[in-house]
């Protein structure tokens, strides 16, 4: 950070050196191997999870490096924290805040058990409203779709608000396949397309950097100073930089938080007013909406609206809570419904209820490892708690160690605004990962062992006293080695002087 004039950089004051020489209170800035640098070298950003087509990705080794990285983890960890202490406030201001959680799951589980009558009745409603309406099976016709609307109008230039759904449907790679720039201009995924990387969370995409971190991007892409990391002059030089480009587009886009069914309308959040100028600033509106976005009435998306933001950033409400009902005058407005894969998901006894999720990103910002391992290491779309769930839907062996890249604790459920049971769900896809013969070898053997204990009272008990006695004799080279996982980050928990057993044996006078 700039020092403000006037000020003495920290480092000159020298008040800790004790080599350092000083007069009048200052240290001489020349003193022979005595200063220092003004401004030290920033950590540098741990980067993703390496993606190797379909093989399972390797979340603990992406995650072991952004660890390495003792800054970003650090305020990953706390910036994230804060976000959910935010969020307990909020809830605590509100006596009805249960009975809201109830309503809303009620709402998006009846209306997903209904979706056809609901997706019909939003598309006759959207048409007589003026807006064209299509439907996307995967995707790839998604693209297709979109790309054909843009030919059709000629369009070479389009800007974005943020979407999950075109990420997850990679629109921008394709787009440039075809000669169309895509602009995003939420400033976190701007951030995030400069950088040539993914987003790491569903409401913040780049919490995961440091201001550092964003003058480095900013300095290689938009010509900043390389220096100067305040984050009031980043912004007004991303929205010098971004906003011709704005006024320049052929066309817009926007996803939907919320889809209405009796009105024919749709709904997008935002604290930036990105996706206003995304869908009034160009004369073509597209807007990319997944299926599960559909709620049956108006009365219902006061109940969704007053816990989106709540849960997501701990704020009563966004800056912006924009209703679409058709087209701008004198302009066109295309609505683009895509299933990629939530058809099939909605068939599955013990995972449908995922497609309830509202992205809030309230389960990330309360989940421990999400917190400590960074967004990108999960190498997917959805990374976090409802990741493990929603990723393995669409690639069961590329995601297979997701689900288990998570402690269970069930943090994620309890803040839940709709009462998604995630962590259940994590558990389940465990199980049914295991069923498919989609776990590592050495996974299911370890896992079959230790079944095999605990299955037997006897054994285990004794396995207890022997690693018990083992790890209060053998040296510590021995202990910690390239085989104890465990060891590898933390140390090993001192033995008990008795275990709770032998206790109970001689204080209860068990037998067993």
């Amino acid at each position: 950070m700039s020092t403000p004039p006037g000020m003495l950089h920290p480092e000159l004051l020298a008040r800790d050196d004790p080599n350092a020489i000083v007069r009048d209170g200052r240290r001489l800035d020349h003193a022979e191997a005595a200063s220092k640098p003004l401004r030290p070298r920033p950590e540098a950003q741990p980067r993703g999870a390496k993606v190797h087509g379909s093989r399972p990705i390797n979340q603990a080794e992406a995650a072991e490096r952004f660890i390495a990285a003792p800054e970003h983890a650090k305020m990953h960890d706390e910036r994230l924290w804060d976000l959910r202490q935010k969020r307990d406030r909020e809830m605590h201001g509100l006596a009805e805040w249960e009975e809201l959680r109830s309503l809303a799951s009620a709402i998006k589980e009846h209306t997903l058990t209904h979706l056809d009558e609901y997706l019909e009745q939003f598309e006759t409603n959207a048409l007589a409203n003026g807006i064209h309406v299509h439907w996307a099976r995967d995707a790839a016709e998604h693209n297709r779709i979109v790309h054909g609307i843009l030919k059709d109008h000629g369009a070479k230039s389009l800007i974005k608000s943020k979407s999950m759904l075109t990420e997850e449907c990679g629109f921008r790679p394709y787009m440039a396949s075809v000669g169309i720039d895509v602009i995003e201009t939420d400033l976190g995924e701007r951030i995030q397309q400069l950088d040539n990387e993914d987003p790491s969370h569903v409401v913040v995409p780049a919490v995961h950097k440091l201001r550092t971190d964003v003058a480095e991007v900013f300095a290689k892409t938009i010509g900043t100073d390389p220096d100067n990391d305040d984050v009031h002059y980043l912004a007004e030089a991303q929205r010098e930089s971004n906003r011709p480009l704005v006024l320049a587009a052929d066309a817009g886009m926007t996803g939907a938080n919320f889809v209405v069914a009796e009105t024919g309308t749709f709904v997008v959040c935002t604290n930036e007013g990105n996706a206003d100028l995304s869908a009034n600033v160009p004369k073509l509106h597209i807007a990319s909406i997944g299926i599960e976005k559909i709620i049956p009435r108006l009365e219902h998306l006061a109940v969704l609206v007053r816990l989106l933001s709540r849960s997501a950033l701990g704020s009563p409400i966004t800056q912006y809570t924009s209703h679409f009902r058709g087209p701008r005058a004198g302009g066109e407005m295309h609505v683009v419904l895509v299933d990629n894969g939530r058809s099939e998901r909605l068939g599955m006894a013990e995972f449908w209820t995922s497609l309830k999720c509202i992205r809030c990103g309230a389960c990330m910002n309360t989940c421990p490892v999400y917190r400590r391992s960074g967004g990108l290491s999960y190498g997917a779309t959805y990374s976090g708690p409802i990741g493990l769930i929603i990723d393995p839907t669409f690639n069961a062996r590329k995601y297979s160690n997701l689900p288990f890249a998570s402690t269970l604790n069930g943090s994620c459920t309890n803040v839940c605004p709709v009462k998604i049971n995630i962590h259940e769900q994590i558990y389940a896809w465990r199980r049914e990962l295991v069923n498919r013969h989609d776990v590592p070898f050495t996974k299911k053997a370890a896992m079959k062992a230790a079944g095999e204990l605990l299955s037997r009272p006897a054994a285990y008990r004794a396995a207890i006293a022997a690693t018990d006695a083992a790890l209060a004799h053998l040296p510590r080279f021995v202990i910690y080695n390239g085989l104890n996982a465990w060891g590898r980050h933390r140390e090993v928990p001192h033995p008990p002087k008795e275990t709770f057993h032998s206790w109970y044996r001689q204080n209860r006078g068990g037998k067993k």
